[in-house]
């Protein structure tokens, strides 16, 4: 099915647009594939709208994916069925090192830092109304996490076990999660993603909801046994129901390309996505980190060569590694 809607999808980009602005270069590959998340979370709507920018500005066929998330984004850029992808930085390095068991001891290194997105933030959400106080309460219920290799299906379950929280954690598309909770069929969702989180804010307009925080001691705890979190903040009043600051943890997000994709190619991606802020912006607000002087949270992937010459030309904050 997502096959189906890919090839729908990069039909509907070749008729809306005709076939004289696809000029690109002669080296270029015929067309791009963004490789995101599933329906109703930030990866998604995030990858749609930079898929149009980059249509528009490179002059090129770029389409997203709707996938698992960034588990299977590296997968995907692997084998090259994506050539762009989200990632964590968290799933990233196990990937790179060959660590973690959906990497079947094997290290995928094709993928190269292009540009940085946005922090992730861990998210707890219940209704009001299921009675839920604290994170502790969550123990014997039913919480939905996302599809099982996106980056609150594989981390929950270790932040659940440092917490020693023993629950039910239900896998699927973060838009089916968010209808079962209405519905009284899931009791809460734990959520890794950029802010606002699409879900949530549809979940929020419907039913009166309650942020689950996180404990100081908790926080150290997680930051102990998960070196790879690092503190993360929700500013208050971007959601309705959050009055305060939300102090969690949370992974930084970053653009990686296949290493063969042309050097020009992704110098243009970095140079369009920079270029086009504020439309980036409308896309979604998490788009406001998106700026080049936060390529520093990246502290272990090379940058691709076409990213790096970027940096260097517009001088920012010194040299990039690359491969």
């Amino acid at each position: 099915m997502r096959r189906v809607s890919r090839l729908a999808a990069l039909v509907a980009a070749l008729l809306i647009w005709p076939a004289a602005l696809f000029a690109g270069e002669a080296h270029w590959p015929a067309s791009l594939t963004i490789g995101t998340a599933s329906p109703g979370g930030t990866y998604y709507a995030y990858g749609e709208g930079l898929a149009k920018i980059l249509t528009q500005k490179l002059r090129l066929p770029v389409v997203s994916r709707a996938t698992d998330g960034p588990n299977q984004n590296i997968q995907l850029l692997e084998s090259g069925e994506v050539q762009i992808a989200f990632v964590t930085l968290g799933a990233a390095q196990q990937a790179w090192n060959g660590t973690a068991p959906w990497t079947a001891g094997k290290p995928l290194r094709s993928m190269r830092a292009m540009f940085p997105m946005y922090d992730t933030p861990f998210q707890f959400m219940t209704l009001q109304e299921s009675g839920i106080q604290k994170l502790a309460d969550l123990k014997g219920r039913r919480v939905g996490v996302g599809p099982e290799t996106g980056t609150a299906g594989t981390y929950v379950p270790q932040v659940f076990r440092t917490l020693g929280i023993e629950a039910t954690l239900v896998h699927g598309e973060w838009a089916n999660l968010a209808a079962q909770v209405q519905a009284g069929t899931l009791d809460a969702l734990a959520v890794a993603a950029g802010v606002p989180f699409p879900s949530f804010t549809e979940l929020e307009r419907k039913s009166r909801v309650r942020f689950l925080t996180l404990s100081p001691s908790q926080i150290v705890d997680l930051r102990l046994a998960i070196p790879e979190l690092g503190l993360s903040l929700v500013p208050a009043g971007l959601y309705p129901s959050l009055p305060q600051r939300y102090v969690t943890v949370g992974l930084y997000n970053f653009a990686v390309a296949h290493s063969s994709l042309p050097d020009d190619l992704v110098y243009a991606i970095v140079a369009a996505v920079f270029s086009e802020h504020e439309r980036m912006m409308e896309i979604h607000s998490a788009a406001g980190e998106t700026v080049p002087a936060n390529f520093v949270r990246n502290t272990f992937l090379p940058f691709h060569n076409g990213a790096s010459r970027w940096y260097r030309n517009q001088a920012v904050l010194g040299t990039v590694g690359t491969d």
